[in-house]
């Protein structure tokens, strides 16, 4: 098995790509160590000491250093735990019930929309799946819709994305400028 290693605009991410599908459906965020108790591989990179994010995409895993960490000596670890994982078919999540694990997924939204408000919200939904995502996908993150209310889109950046220097020019600049261009309604799209 090969795994192949991509930087992203983000310096302290770096996405691994282990050749084979991580997760079937959506994304997963960690952003600590106590959230990764769901998952095997999240919390073996977590033990590293030296990991502060883990992010699941459908063929990748980003994984955010510590401040001041040399990616040099962790690419390493990271790899071997990466390898480790996938060559023996270990799960992704611990087993059992589902009810403890929480999945920030693409329909949480932080408040109640505006019931006359629901084309508008199907289209930037369309937009995000079918051009944002697939986008963002590629550095090693996700951009997760949470709301649309008086011309304000709210989302949230994950894996890669989140923390990184250029997610406000990305936010504002790349995301902000698409869905303006195809949903005049959006007058602003703000970070949660």
């Amino acid at each position: 098995m090969l795994i192949t290693t991509e930087r992203t605009p983000n310096p302290s991410t770096r996405k691994f790509l282990p050749g084979q599908t991580v997760m079937e459906a959506g994304s997963r965020d960690f952003p600590d160590a106590e959230s990764a108790n769901a998952s095997p591989l999240a919390s073996a990179l977590f033990d590293t000491g030296e990991v502060e994010g883990v992010f699941f995409g459908r063929d990748f895993v980003s994984v955010t250093a510590n401040p001041d960490v040399d990616w040099a000596g962790l690419e390493i670890d990271v790899v071997q735990i990466l390898l480790d994982h996938f060559v023996s078919g270990a799960p992704l999540f611990v087993p059992g019930s589902a009810a403890g694990i929480l999945v920030d997924g693409d329909d949480g939204q932080s408040f109640d929309e505006d019931p006359a408000d629901a084309e508008i919200v199907a289209q930037i939904r369309e937009l995000l799946e079918t051009r944002v995502r697939p986008a963002v996908a590629q550095d090693g993150g996700d951009i997760v819709y949470r709301g649309y209310r008086d011309g304000t889109l709210y989302l949230a950046m994950q894996g890669a994305c989140a923390g990184c220097p250029s997610s406000a020019v990305t936010l504002k600049r790349g995301v902000e400028n698409l869905i303006r261009h195809y949903v005049p309604e959006v007058e602003t799209v703000e970070a949660v």
